[in-house]
């Protein structure tokens, strides 16, 4: 039974909070710096090279959970652990604080009156009225009285009490819904091009939504660079009707427990003309070690494939440039614009088409998150009212009026009030 108490002791205690949420803190901070839920060969391919912090190699961060910190086992471990030190610290402090504040305490001898951290006592010819008139002051300035024979104890902000405990229910919430949203949410990336579709299953195996990506706008600045994406989907829910949204950055759609937000762009593919030839729509690629947003393909230019040139552009507005095997810059093209001659056989670029980077996250957790905020926020703004009490006990036979306070804020304050209040009354009765 000792062992249990001194583990309930620790659980419960300030430190052990402290320390677990500087650990929460520190965790999200590498799952922030390290990419996370790409693909192991990636942390392989790139930490093994070069480990992070010269320590961490891609084995070891995959053994540690690194490349999904928020859903690994540690992580969840301490937020599981916070969440039940903070539900025992507010089982036998915060519980047991606010039931004794709730009480009233009745003093009514002088003598505990003045053990309290303010005390006076003031001369007046009638105590019994001087008591009187003290309560009807605090009760005209919002105190809550209970007055006996001879003696009162008022107080206020009691309300102020509750905070504490609210503030603990609100983060006991999150954790909660953190973990949630970690273990049963979803996330998935995807580039779509215009006319493209893309179906999202319920844990069934049904088909519970079809997003079709009908327009893709970039809007860019004047000298070129991209300011905002846009993209409307047609949202096809199975057994309702369809429906048009509008989505771009910061303006994501909410449908059904799913978020999808505008996140990226890219560019999809390249409809090209060589000759007299069809009308070719060919699939782009990312080329990062060309530089940031440059995408291209190889394209032979004899049917035996040989002679093959490079086409590359940062931009669906062009200009594709066009390099030969040695990199030598051949041509410039803009799409739509006219074709020019390449290795002797004429190609056009028809257009480009961007694609856009959706990115689609549920998370059952969100509400209890939200609502962990707002109990929080609340907690935090009742702990801020301080609690006031007044005790009064008057002495008729020696004609006193005895006065003590406490205070849980602002002390210095309220030493400064209460002896106003008093001698409003004593000024009375002097």
């Amino acid at each position: 039974m000792r062992l249990f108490k001194r583990l309930l002791a620790v659980l419960s205690s300030l430190r052990l909070a402290i320390l677990l949420l500087l650990l929460i803190a520190l965790a999200s901070a590498v799952g922030t710096i390290i990419p996370q839920q790409e693909a192991p060969e990636l942390y392989l391919e790139r930490f093994n090279a070069d480990p992070w912090l010269g320590l961490i190699n891609g084995n070891l961060m995959l053994q540690v959970q690194l490349n999904h910190v928020y859903s690994s086992v540690w992580f969840l471990s301490l937020l599981a652990l916070l969440g039940l030190a903070l539900t025992l610290c507010s089982w036998r402090r915060q519980w047991p604080s606010l039931k004794a504040a709730l009480r009233w305490t009745d003093y009514s001898r002088p003598r505990q009156l003045s053990k309290l951290a303010l005390a006076e006592t003031v001369a007046c010819s009638d105590s019994s009225a001087a008591l009187n008139d003290l309560a009807l002051e605090l009760r005209e300035q919002g105190w809550n009285v209970r007055q006996q024979n001879g003696r009162l104890a008022a107080r206020r902000g009691v309300i102020g009490r509750v905070g504490p405990l609210l503030v603990h229910t609100g983060l006991v919430l999150l954790l909660i819904g953190a973990a949630w949203g970690a273990l049963a949410g979803q996330r998935l990336e995807r580039f779509l091009a215009p006319g493209r579709s893309l179906d999202l299953l319920s844990p069934a195996g049904e088909n519970r939504l079809s997003l079709t990506l009908q327009d893709f706008a970039i809007e860019r600045d004047p000298a070129g660079r991209p300011e905002q994406f846009s993209s409307t989907l047609l949202l096809s829910p199975q057994g309702n009707q369809q429906e048009e949204r509008t989505i771009s950055v910061n303006h994501p759609l909410r449908y059904q427990g799913i978020t999808v937000y505008q996140a990226d762009w890219s560019l999809a593919t390249i409809t090209v003309q060589l000759g007299r030839s069809p009308l070719l729509q060919l699939p782009l690629s990312n080329f990062p070690e060309l530089g940031d947003q440059i995408w291209g393909l190889v394209l032979p230019t004899r049917p035996d494939g040989s002679e093959p040139v490079f086409l590359s552009t940062g931009s669906e507005q062009g200009p594709v440039q066009v390099f030969d095997s040695d990199g030598s810059l051949i041509t410039n093209l803009r799409p739509g614009g006219d074709g020019a001659e390449v290795r002797g056989l004429p190609l056009r670029v028809v257009e480009i088409m961007p694609a856009s980077g959706l990115l689609l996250k549920r998370d059952p957790g969100v509400p209890l998150v939200y609502a962990g905020f707002a109990i929080t926020l609340l907690g935090g703004g009742l702990s801020m009212v301080a609690t006031r009490q007044i005790w009064a006990v008057a002495e008729t036979q020696q004609a006193k009026l005895h006065v003590g306070g406490l205070c849980n804020r602002n002390l210095a304050g309220f030493a400064t009030e209460l002896p106003l209040l008093i001698n409003r009354v004593g000024a009375l009765h002097g």
